[in-house]
């Protein structure tokens, strides 16, 4: 029904999510494979020239993925989570496969093409009333994909998780967050991946092109913060789309 996929880029030695979740398959660059098939012995082998930009590989795995139901995930996850009023619960490997599932009946269900989770684990981004929402940003960790014919903007490889999150509201004016499930990684932190090309200057040039694309009215960055003042520069965006929602 479904299937889990991790673009995964020099980390053979240090990527996780296969402990977590046996079932993910790495997607991973020619010269790379011998040393994943090492360490899990779920690896999709793809050109060398695909890999090198993040929105390019998870294009390519949409383009030529069969399944119905595609789930991208990074290939860092520490584990997912879900809030139950003030009660933080992490999720055995099983439990996973539940709540996607739960997430592929209710994207069905409200005809929704691109879902995902919550991005913080922290309780103050988790309301009661708020359960989900439909007009929210999904962050790269977790996207899911339910027959969605839209690709990523190749161009903007490190925010491409920004722009499809408005390429699907733009076109279909919904999409889904299940906010009372988290995930939690160790994004920026470990070295391959998108950090062997994220910098400053990287990350401002993709700020740029996010808020030419779209208008300064939909993409803002916050300089009240004074650690962005002293990097001058916003690693996430605020996203803002004139749709009434949840």
């Amino acid at each position: 029904m479904y299937k889990i996929y991790s673009a995964s880029y020099k980390r053979a030695d240090t990527c996780k999510t296969h402990k977590y979740i046996p079932s993910i398959t790495y997607v991973v660059s020619e010269d790379e494979a011998e040393a994943y098939k090492a360490i899990h012995d779920k690896v999709w082998v793809i050109p060398n020239e695909v890999q090198g930009n993040l929105a390019r590989v998870w294009n390519y795995i949409l383009d030529n993925a069969p399944e119905e139901n595609i789930i991208t995930i990074d290939d860092d996850i520490k584990h997912f989570g879900r809030w139950n009023c003030n009660i933080s619960k992490k999720l055995k490997t099983e439990e996973v496969d539940e709540m996607i599932l739960e997430g592929i009946q209710l994207a069905k269900d409200l005809n929704v093409r691109y879902w995902g989770l919550n991005c913080l684990a922290d309780k103050g981004a988790y309301r009661e009333y708020t359960p989900f929402g439909m007009t929210s940003y999904i962050g790269g960790p977790f996207q899911a994909h339910n027959n969605n014919p839209l690709r990523y903007d190749e161009d903007i490889y490190l925010k491409e998780d920004y722009d499809m999150s408005i390429q699907v509201l733009n076109r279909f004016r919904k999409n889904l967050r299940l906010n009372m499930y988290y995930y939690v990684c160790e994004q920026a932190t470990i070295k391959g991946g998108c950090a062997d090309y994220r910098n400053v200057d990287r990350e401002n040039k993709q700020n740029d092109l996010l808020q030419k694309k779209w208008g300064n009215k939909i993409i803002r960055f916050d300089k009240s913060n004074k650690s962005n003042k002293e990097k001058n520069f916003d690693i996430n965006p605020i996203m803002k789309v004139p749709i009434k929602g949840v």
